[in-house]
């Protein structure tokens, strides 16, 4: 994948649909002046390339001079915003409730005091009915400001009651900004380093997390406190690996949107953020049915107007969505199946790139990866790993960790033995630096070194004591992650059957299918 250009305009352009290139160009002309050719010049320039380059741009627009370039594209990413501005979705809550508050503030400077209360308080009680406590603390503080300058006689006892709707709002306003924040650290957290890696990570989260949880009587949060509440239960629990904690959490999650569905269109991301997080939830504890329920709420939610409200939803939804896709492949063992979706993937991928984020990114070839080690195919499996590997970034170190692990691997299946005395050295020592070694790894290393001295008739059964060894460690919760990462013990299987390991996976599905009918 190219690197993403940082020129702002360039991005802004690019991240433009038709219809709203069209505005643009229908706004300029209404508000034409002397300046404007120039920015119409530059926009479309800018439209038809691939990559942002000053040379070039220079180069093939000679009306451009290099000192007038950038006071040309300031104006023109004001000229644009303010088109997209103007053309928004009218049923977006902020944008409401700030024309609104813009409404009062003009009724105020015309002296218009008591028309700009009226207005005021309507924009409070649309703000109330929609969970918007921000701007009901912004009407509040105007309305506090008015009553305090001029005497407006609006009603009795006006200075008490504003005072009380005041406290009301900064004790919520207190909890939402306390709970989001804990709940931002610990997702920080889990972006840096991954799941807690020994009991020394896990003491330390549950201090942090401990310390900074404010008291709090659950009978009178409101959404977002409950929101943000509920998302730092989420990443304390899924940092531990306690999977019940974090399966309670998400569910809590997206109740509060199914209890209050109009959110879902005001907080359409947040939402889809929650059935992502549930679905990994279900994937995690292998409930099939429960995640096959969710992911077809998803898709019927991907399917609707809410869905679609704006290129930040859109893209949230292909990410979110297509994880969940081919994490229903690697439940089922339909791993050759799954990798039909990767062609729609790579070029989402591409057409994306400037609004992904590396991490996102980064999962996707992990998966990819995945999909083709367990079909049979490690020749491709190393190719997306290599992608991980060769991308100098500094998060998900854990990703990092088992994309190598993966990749030593693969190459073992391929008999790369010239390699492998290279590879278990260095990704031993990175894992080992990364402090990602856990005593299922060790065995692993431990196995593939001696494997090499091994006749065949022995190496069957080394299998087969490396995997029962391994099993007595799969419901250890510091030992759980790898194989949450990576199905070692399909692996181990799949050596021992001589099959493909989504044969393996897809053996065990059936037969639990079969178990619960």
């Amino acid at each position: 994948m190219p690197n993403r250009s940082t020129d702002h305009v360039f991005q802004l352009i690019k991240s433009l649909d038709k219809g709203e290139k069209r505005n643009f160009k229908l706004y300029v002309k209404r508000n034409s002046g002397g300046e404007d050719l120039k920015i119409v010049q530059l926009f479309d320039a800018l439209d038809k390339m691939d990559d942002y380059n000053e040379a070039v741009l220079l180069r093939k627009n000679k009306a451009l001079t290099k000192q007038q370039l950038s006071n040309t594209k300031a104006l023109l990413y004001k000229k644009i915003l303010a088109s997209l501005r103007s053309s928004e979705d009218e049923d977006n809550i902020d944008i409401r409730l700030h024309e609104q508050l813009d409404f009062a503030r003009i009724l105020y400077n015309k002296g218009l005091y008591l028309q700009s209360l009226k207005v005021l308080d309507k924009l409070k009680e649309v703000a109330k009915a929609h969970n918007q406590i921000t701007y009901q603390q912004l009407a509040v503080i105007f309305e506090k400001k008015i009553e305090a300058l001029h005497i407006t006689r609006s009603m009795e006892n006006r200075a008490e009651e504003l005072s009380k709707e005041s406290d009301i709002i900064n004790d919520k306003l207190f909890l939402i900004g306390r709970f989001s924040n804990l709940a931002l650290e610990l997702y920080s957290w889990y972006i840096k380093h991954g799941h807690a890696r020994d009991s020394r990570d896990v003491h330390a989260v549950r201090t942090f997390f401990e310390t900074n949880l404010p008291k709090y009587d659950n009978a009178h949060l409101s959404f977002y406190e409950k929101l943000y509440l509920y998302q730092a239960y989420c990443w304390y629990g899924f940092i531990r690996q306690d999977l019940l904690m974090y399966y309670r959490y998400t569910q809590k999650w997206v109740n509060i949107f199914e209890e209050t569905p109009f959110m879902k269109g005001i907080e359409a991301g947040q939402y889809i953020r929650g059935l992502h997080n549930l679905l990994s939830a279900h994937f995690n504890l292998n409930n099939y049915d429960k995640f096959n329920d969710f992911l077809h709420l998803f898709e019927d939610f991907a399917a609707s107007n809410q869905s679609a409200l704006n290129a930040n939803t859109r893209i949230q939804t292909f990410v979110y969505l297509n994880i969940a896709r081919i994490n229903k492949h690697f439940v089922e063992g339909t791993f050759t199946e799954g990798l039909k979706l990767v062609p729609m993937i790579e070029e989402k991928l591409t057409e994306y790139q400037l609004h992904l984020d590396r991490h996102r990114v980064l999962v996707f070839y992990y998966k990819i990866a995945c999909l083709y080690f367990g079909s049979g195919n490690n020749e491709k499996a190393i190719d997306y790993l290599n992608k991980i590997i060769n991308w100098k970034v500094d998060l998900r170190t854990d990703l990092q960790c088992y994309a190598r692990l993966l990749h030593l691997i693969a190459h073992y299946e391929l008999g790369n033995y010239d390699l492998l005395e290279y590879l278990i050295k260095s990704v031993y020592r990175f894992m080992a630096k990364m402090k990602n070694l856990s005593i299922v790894e060790e065995e692993v290393f431990k196995f593939i070194k001696r494997s090499f001295s091994l006749s065949s008739q022995k190496l069957i059964p080394a299998f087969t004591h490396l995997k029962e060894k391994l099993e007595t460690m799969e419901n250890n919760p510091l030992e759980n992650r790898s194989f949450m990462y990576l199905d070692i013990i399909a692996w181990l299987e799949s050596k021992i059957e001589g099959v493909p390991v989504q044969e393996v996976r897809r053996k065990r599905f059936l037969q639990g299918r079969k178990i619960k009918s």
